[in-house]
């Protein structure tokens, strides 16, 4: 296999997708060894390094990438199997920022009370442990919770000569915050233009479902993903597989509208690729379906529907992408 390693300089940060030339071009089967600085830049550091007063704004949401995938057109998938995400420091940081989240005004939930006050935790992380360190701001009480590091973005260009901010979910990916993004899943987004041009970061330490104040345990990541390439298949929505589960995400508002598009995707997937006719694939999600809540703070919120793979007639999807990628990992590790 070919690895391939790279630590972007400040300088080359993606702030959006689609609009940014790509910084390397890999092939299909590669292994890539990245690192992804954190939301904040890596700025907020202790209680008292403010959002409004370090980030000078739209810049949050740095992403490593993009990254032009050779071969991949429109109308492809592309493939990326996480095979490792580590913290790469020993603490991480998460806060209040005035008009974001889900329990307090926004721009576009509009209302006269005052937005809530800035407020930074800063959390001890300990990998050997496997554990991050919650400290209450306003009390004594502190508490280990378990490491479960992730990826809140992972995307590719949208379609159509679109740029989409880094902080925004939608069809081609995105901000989509879902813990479903950790160690051992395979994502699938549809490619819109030539190399598909794919990013990614905002790496999470952990995040609980809906990301409810906005803001995660947010870290920087050593991350080892293995790309490749399903030629003449089309994804409409991101896509995801572990050894368990088949999963669909959806990004919009309401939210219910992405819980919507979330499980037509399902019904579709069901229907090409196991052979459930369109009602029936209906009636067996109503019955199987797991439905977390990945964000309901981002300009779009996004929702996921999982259906076990007990439950369907066979097994991996894809051609059996999602295994063929679990032996890369394998391979890579054993190295």
């Amino acid at each position: 296999m070919d690895v391939i390693t790279y630590r972007p300089d400040p300088s080359e940060f993606a702030w959006t997708f689609g609009g940014v030339p790509p910084v390397r071009k890999v092939k299909p089967g590669d292994v890539l060894e990245l690192w992804t600085e954190d939301a904040f830049g890596g700025k907020v550091r202790g209680v008292d390094d403010l959002v409004s007063k370090v980030i000078e704004f739209p810049f949050v949401n740095p992403q490593t990438g993009p990254f032009f995938v050779e071969g991949a057109e429109p109308g492809d998938t592309l493939a990326i199997h996480f095979v490792s995400i580590e913290p790469s420091r020993d603490w991480a940081s998460s806060c209040t920022v005035p008009l974001f989240g889900a329990l307090t005004s926004t721009h576009q939930t509009a209302t006269l009370q005052e937005p809530l006050p800035e407020v930074v935790w800063i959390y001890e992380v300990d990998a050997a442990k496997r554990t991050v360190t919650y400290r209450a701001r306003a009390g004594e009480y502190t508490v280990e919770l378990p490491l479960d590091p992730m990826h809140g973005t992972v995307g590719v260009a949208p379609a159509s000569f679109e740029a989409r901010s880094s902080l925004v979910p939608d069809a081609h990916g995105g901000n989509m915050d879902t813990p479903e993004m950790r160690v051992g899943t395979t994502c699938y987004l549809g490619v819109n233009v030539e190399g598909a041009l794919f990013s990614i970061g905002d790496g999470h330490c952990r995040q609980g479902e809906g990301e409810t104040c906005g803001v995660a345990v947010e870290a920087a990541m050593d991350t080892v993903i293995a790309i490749d390439l399903v030629k003449g298949r089309a994804t409409p929505w991101p896509r995801l597989e572990n050894d368990s589960h088949v999963m669909s995400a959806g990004s919009a508002r309401p939210l219910e509208d992405a819980f919507r598009i979330a499980h037509v995707d399902m019904v579709t997937w069901l229907s090409e690729e196991y052979g459930f006719e369109t009602l029936d694939a209906y009636q067996f999600l109503t019955q199987v379906s797991e439905s977390p809540v990945a964000n309901v703070c981002d300009p779009n919120y996004t929702f996921v529907t999982k259906v076990a793979k007990r439950y369907l007639p066979r097994g991996d999807a894809y051609g059996g992408m999602h295994g063929r990628l679990n032996d890369v990992a394998g391979a890579y590790r054993g190295r």
